[in-house]
Parts: structure tokens; C-alpha cells; sequence
């Protein structure tokens, strides 16, 4: 080990694509990891920052360590890549990956480190990526890991996904690092699911939380919020026990619980009455319209989606909604 808490670089040369907290915080975890890092930051000032040894808008009081190269080229930083992290926000994605589809190197891996569904496609990110880059290997990092306590080296544990099992494998062994544990999985559309419907009820529990409305109706929205992701999960061909991992429960548990997450915090505003603009990027906001629209096409019963998408569009009040939820016809729990 260095002095400075990390592996001397030995390993792949990794591309990380997005300089904001958690493209930040998984240049540091894939450092510690062994490997050179490069990280891509459309935003000048972020770079200067980065080559400071700091990202204070993103990860203010967090030291950088001096081996993150940064660069606002993002052919540079795909140049020798053995492997890329794409953490552009799920609606940028295809910008990106457009972007960067004439300087991606064949063959080498793409992780997709964002959650959410395109609003306008109702498209995967994975399904995203296989078209504009048909060449490259996709994957998925998800799990209840906030940025900043991957960027402080604090305990977490992930999941890395792709359809290839051995691919899955290798990823995981060559990003975990001493405090950060990377399982496997070849479940990658049950992890996508996972993580992008998760948004969603963070900004339900955000907005009962916010609304006064109590413990025990947050934890019922959380329960049967995970009802929902099962169901939806299942149309897509997730695997229940995907669900219920790090990828499915275990994100969904941490987002509903903490301000820490943009989307709980949005959600936190919307119940208390508080202006939105301004407001941290919350991806749970596209992703609840174009999830109830999937919902709705393919008959899945999913009322708390429906409802957070009506909220967010104006269409009803919290208030309303939370009614309308409570009157709903009774039925055994299994039904629900």
C-alpha cells in the first residue's frame, strides 16, 4: 500500500466519464482499486479542481488523491483505455456515448454507473448502449452506496452485472478494494431495473416524509413500493432473487431513508411545500413518468408509480394521492 491509503497502480487503465460526485467518488474507489485513472469532465473548473486535489462542488471536504489524471477531452481520456465507467446522468447517456462512440476503444468493457430509464424511449441504459456502441461489452455497477461515503473509503458493497457471468466476475475482482466489496451477477437487466425504480420510491418517502404523514405510512410505501418493482421487475425477465440483493432491496432500503439521496431529498421538498428549483439532478423524476407510462401499456398494477408520476406532472396533490391510495380496494396482501 502508499501513503496515501491505495494500491500502487498496476492494473487496467480506466476511463471514468463524468466528473460530478459519483464519477468523482468512483475515480478514488477504482484508485484504491490498483488501476490509472482517468476522468472526463465536460466542465473546465472541475478539472482545475480535480488536478487541485479537491471537487467542492460535487464532494466538498473530500481530498482527492493526486493520481486521478483529469481532462475535459474525452478522447484523451478513452485513449488506452482497458475499460470505461460511464456515470453521465441516464437522460445524458446517449449524448454522451454519441459523443464519445468515435474514440471508444473495441472490445473493452463499458460500466454503466447511472440508474434510470430513458424518458423519451422507455429505453434500458443497457439497450442504449448496445446501439451506439454494438462493439463493447456492457455492464452494470448498482447498490446502496452514496458518493460520498465511496469517496471517504467508508464500507460498501456493490453489485457489477453484465449477461456474460465471467465478465461480471473479473469486473467485480478487479474493482473491489479493501472497503469496497463488488459481488457478481448475470442478472444485468434485474440490476438496471433495480436501481432505476428505486429513484422513484425514494421521492414517494421523501414527500410522506416531508408531508408530516408519519413512520409507519413510510414504511408501508416502501413495502409496497418494493411490490411494484417486483412486478415490473418481472415483466422485464429480472430474476426475484436479483431483486432482493444489493441492486433491488438494498438500494431501495438506503434511498428511502436518508436525505443523503438527491431523490429522497427532492421528494423531502416536494412534501414540505419547498421550491424545487435549484434542487440537486434527480433522476427519479423522468424515470416515474416513463415507468408508470411502461406500467400502464403492459398492465402492471403499480399505483405509488402512478402516483408520484401525477404529483410530479401537477396532475394531483400529495394529499389526493395518498387518498386516493388509502381507499383502494381491499384485498389479501399477496393481491395488493
Amino acid at each position: 500500500m502508499t501513503g496515501s491509503g491505495h494500491k500502487a497502480p498496476s492494473g487496467w487503465r480506466v476511463a471514468v466519464l463524468g466528473g460530478g460526485a459519483w464519477g468523482t467518488a468512483l475515480a478514488l474507489a477504482t484508485l484504491r482499486a490498483g488501476h490509472f485513472v482517468r476522468l472526463y469532465a465536460r466542465d473546465p473548473e472541475t478539472v482545475a479542481a480535480v488536478d487541485r486535489g479537491e471537487n467542492p462542488r460535487y464532494l466538498p471536504g473530500i481530498a482527492l488523491d493526486p493520481g486521478i489524471v483529469a481532462t475535459s477531452d474525452i478522447e484523451a481520456a478513452l485513449d488506452g483505455a482497458d475499460c470505461v465507467l460511464a456515470v453521465a446522468p441516464a437522460q445524458s447517456l446517449r449524448i454522451m456515448l454519441t459523443a464519445a462512440s468515435s474514440h471508444m476503444p473495441k472490445g473493452v468493457p463499458l460500466v454503466l454507473c447511472a440508474k434510470g430509464i430513458e424518458r423519451d424511449t422507455g429505453a434500458l441504459l443497457s439497450s442504449i448502449t448496445e446501439e451506439i456502441l454494438p462493439a463493447n461489452p456492457v455492464a452494470a455497477l448498482s447498490g446502496p452506496s452514496f458518493a460520498t461515503d465511496v469517496a471517504r473509503g467508508l464500507p460498501t458493497a456493490v453489485v457489477v452485472a453484465a449477461r456474460d457471468e465471467a465478465l461480471a466476475t473479473d469486473l467485480a475482482a478487479r474493482f473491489s478494494a479493501e472497503n469496497l466489496r463488488c459481488y457478481s451477477s448475470d442478472d444485468l437487466i434485474g440490476v438496471e431495473i433495480g436501481g432505476a425504480l428505486k429513484n422513484v420510491f425514494a421521492i414517494a418517502a421523501g414527500a410522506v416524509t416531508g408531508a408530516g404523514l408519519g413512520a409507519s405510512a413510510q414504511a408501508a410505501m416502501v413495502t409496497r413500493g418494493f411490490v411494484e418493482l417486483r412486478r415490473i421487475g418481472a415483466a422485464f425477465g429480472a430474476r426475484p432473487e436479483t431483486l432482493m440483493g444489493l441492486s433491488g432491496l438494498g438500494d431501495l432500503l438506503l434511498t428511502c431513508s436518508s436525505a443523503q439521496s438527491r431523490n429522497f431529498a427532492y421528494g423531502l421538498a416536494l412534501g414540505q411545500g419547498k421550491p424545487l428549483v435549484g434542487l440537486p439532478l434527480a433522476e427519479g423524476v423522468p424515470t416515474a413518468a416513463i415507468a408508470a407510462r411502461i406500467a400502464g401499456e403492459r398492465q402492471i398494477d403499480a399505483p405509488i408509480i402512478a402516483a408520484v408520476a401525477a404529483i410530479l406532472d401537477g396532475t394531483i396533490t400529495i394529499d389526493q394521492a395518498v387518498s386516493a391510495l388509502m381507499t383502494r380496494p381491499l384485498k389479501t396482501e399477496t393481491d395488493m
